[in-house]
């Protein structure tokens, strides 16, 4: 298995930033795969490569970068965003005053010495802008560029210190200077990066509040049974807590002592307590409600159930959704075309000034700041800039990125856990839902009814074998069998040679003979009884020895989510391994007509596989564990949860909870997402169209080009946060 090397990266602010430091990693010797996330501020390198190595190739690109996971409260980030604050602050207090000079020489009409010396201190100003708080994204677009990369930060520098030059060959050719400006668009581009870096935060509230319900101590009693305060991290497995009312439980554990209503709305997104006794599984980040429980340490650190779902949704947020593919293509490109076309912009100018100009005195009629009397080359200069600021790779860098981060944060706050953020946009297009029944539309605790005997074999010694025999599996029915005979006080037996064919049934060796149970199929089993109920057959010997009916009852809110999901156009399936008369009719009570009953493992995949084929783009909902086939053959696997290692489950999305209205939430929210991906993009890609050609044409002033690409960034994150408002 390949090494994986986890980067923190500072300064990634565009696609372009990205593109670029997923080049230098790829250039790196025993690389064989790089995901940079934007929005995390982090990569992901799969292979050999040294890590020195690693954070080297980013440091000569121009950006910070450590070992280490990228978190959400990250001090990295944190120190980012403070500097960011600091930079823009600074740029403001030098910007203001060439601001004020620039007024005072609109308005009143100055002699020629107060002129020069006026525009001496806006071009010494806006030096001290471009490289004091601006040198930053001086040196980024410097390193960028000779690393044959051109960044965002390129557009940037080329344009502040454009109108810069102006402000030099004022003196030298008594040229036009826009130097003022050229601080003005340094200063907005500063505030521009210090209010993304404050959206990009707010974009991460969700993973921020799961991280917050972490406790920093728990009470456990040592040795002498005395109580002792210790740091969380320093709990280790089999040690007792102290958990009182109102505490948040510190870590996994099961309860030995006392009662308690739990608040679970961590694992859930529900808000009611679950009432939790002996032997009772809590887990960390959960609060205890009303009274004292002991409770006994079973998973510390990154195994608990919270750090799972941290590093689950990291991990989403790593990944690619596809339509951005087509976005990070052109951002590739982005910058050398922009610098193509200012370029060329000036070219046209300078060689079709009368053209240009006849143009340009149509707007000024209406737009004050549009002056076509400056002379061609001041017109080519005022335009070449504009096109140079306007330009934003950063709208089209942060469409998916930052509508992944809030969509994945909010799924787990509600139980939906995202594992990857490609499933979003692939289950936007979902027509057909597959619903496994057992443990999915029931509740997936079945009980044994009957107990048939079909030999000459006494009832307890029937259910010691078959409980024998199923305490092997983890699916709902053995579990029936076993807490069963466990209820009655049988001693259970070793088997040996245990084979389990899941979804089917086991088998297995029992002193000397050779058991089999599970379904009628896998048994090949016939008693000729005509069963209503779900039935699991046990052979010995090949030779038919009883039948356990059992019984589960649907969810509670089975019915009402198949009604949302059939009314929002979803056409709904089961597929069972269950007898038909069972399957039929669980599926007249909730109104779905296919059903797909005594299915194999196989059987149910060769059926997802038969919709497909037909066109229909499939999502299955079942077992993690047991329907991990069947999960991974969908276009979207939805896997319902069956414990705390939810590491171990099969599927794309990863239901926390039982409760089938996490299954509804999960579709809204990832149509939801997509569909802000989709407007981000859509925003993104017409900004550029519209924005650039009028800075071609010379009637944006670069200052309100600046203004525009950052609100452009803004806007792209500012929609991704409203998915804060999507009821779930």
């Amino acid at each position: 298995m390949s090494d994986i090397t986890q980067l923190r990266i500072e300064g990634m602010h565009c696609g372009a930033c990205v593109a670029t430091v997923e080049k230098a990693l790829r250039k790196v010797n025993g690389v064989e795969d790089v995901i940079v996330s934007l929005t995390m501020g982090s990569a992901r390198v799969v292979g050999a490569a040294s890590a020195n190595d690693l954070v080297t190739a980013v440091l000569n690109t121009g950006y910070s970068a450590e070992l280490g996971v990228a978190q959400v409260q990250d001090p990295l980030q944190g120190t980012y965003t403070a500097g960011a604050k600091k930079n823009m602050m600074v740029a403001w207090l030098i910007t203001t005053p060439a601001m004020a000079l620039m007024a005072v020489e609109m308005i009143w009409q100055l002699d020629q010495a107060s002129t020069d010396f006026f525009h001496l201190v806006m071009t010494i100003l806006t030096s001290a802008v471009l490289f004091g708080p601006g040198r930053s994204t001086i040196s980024s677009a410097w390193k960028s560029l000779l690393y044959w990369s051109p960044n965002m930060d390129v557009l940037i520098a080329l344009g502040s210190t454009a109108a810069l030059s102006t402000g030099i060959l004022y003196f030298t050719m008594g040229m036009h200077s826009f130097a003022g400006i050229g601080g003005m668009i340094m200063a907005f581009h500063l505030t521009g990066r210090y209010i993304e870096a404050k959206a990009r935060g707010r974009s991460s509230e969700a993973i921020r509040k799961l991280m917050d319900r972490t406790a920093k101590k728990a009470t456990i009693l040592d040795k002498n049974n005395r109580e002792q305060i210790v740091d969380v991290r320093d709990l280790l497995p089999d040690q007792v807590m102290i958990v009182r009312a109102g505490d948040v439980i510190p870590t996994d554990g099961v309860i030995i002592e006392g009662q308690a209503a739990v608040d679970e709305a961590l694992v859930s997104g529900e808000f009611i307590p679950v009432v939790k006794g002996i032997n009772d599984e809590v887990l960390g980040g959960t609060i205890c409600t009303d009274s004292t429980v002991k409770i006994k340490v079973t998973k510390t650190g990154a195994d608990t159930f919270l750090a799972q779902v941290i590093q689950l949704v990291a991990q989403a947020q790593t990944t690619k959704v596809p339509i951005q593919v087509f976005a990070d293509r052109i951002v590739s490109y982005f910058v050398p075309i922009i610098l193509g076309l200012a370029l060329l912009t000036f070219m046209v100018w300078v060689m079709f000034p009368e053209l240009m100009t006849a143009v340009l005195k149509v707007f000024a009629v209406y737009l004050p700041w549009v002056d076509p009397f400056q002379t061609p080359a001041e017109l080519a200069v005022f335009a070449a800039i504009a096109v140079l600021v306007i330009a934003c790779p950063c709208a089209l860098g942060l469409a998916t990125p930052t509508a992944l981060m809030v969509g994945t944060g909010l799924g787990a706050e509600r139980g939906i856990l995202i594992r990857d953020g490609a499933a979003i946009q692939r289950l936007s297009t979902v027509s057909t839902i597959l619903f496994d029944k057992t443990g999915t539309l029931t509740v997936g605790k079945p009980t044994v009814t009957k107990i048939h005997q079909t030999a000459d074999v006494a009832e307890k010694d029937l259910l010691t074998m078959a409980a024998s025999l199923s305490k092997e599996s983890t699916h709902p029915l053995s579990r029936a069998i076993v807490e069963l005979a466990e209820k009655e006080g049988h001693s259970l037996q070793a088997v040996r040679n245990v084979e389990v064919a899941p979804g089917e049934g086991l088998s297995g060796h029992y002193k000397y003979d050779s058991l089999k149970i599970g379904s009628r199929k896998y048994t090949a089993a016939d008693s000729g009884l005509k069963l209503s109920t779900t039935a699991v057959y046990m052979t010995r010997n090949d030779e038919l020895i009883g039948i356990f009916e059992l019984e589960d009852i649907l969810k509670p809110d089975a019915q009402d989510v198949v009604a949302k999901l059939k009314q929002a156009g979803y056409h709904c399936v089961i597929l069972t391994g269950d007898n038909h008369a069972v399957a039929t009719s669980l599926a007249e009570q909730l109104g779905i007509m296919d059903v797909h009953t005594e299915l194999t493992p196989n059987r149910k995949m060769e059926i997802i596989m038969y919709y497909q084929k037909d066109g229909a783009k499939v999502a299955m909902v079942g077992d993690g564990i047991n329907d991990a086939p069947a999960l991974a053959k969908a276009d979207v696997g939805i896997a319902m949860a069956g414990g705390t290692d939810i590491a171990m489950e099969a599927g794309d999305i990863i239901l926390s909870s039982k409760n089938l209205q996490a299954l509804y939430r999960a579709v809204k929210l990832s149509t939801a997402t997509f569909k802000k991906i989709q407007q981000n993009l859509f925003w993104a890609f017409i900004y550029n169209l519209v924005a650039i050609p009028l800075a071609i044409i010379g009637i944006l002033h670069p200052v309100i080009a600046e203004v525009a690409m950052a609100l452009s960034s803004i806007t792209v994150i500012g929609n991704a946060n409203r998915l804060r408002r999507i009821p779930l």
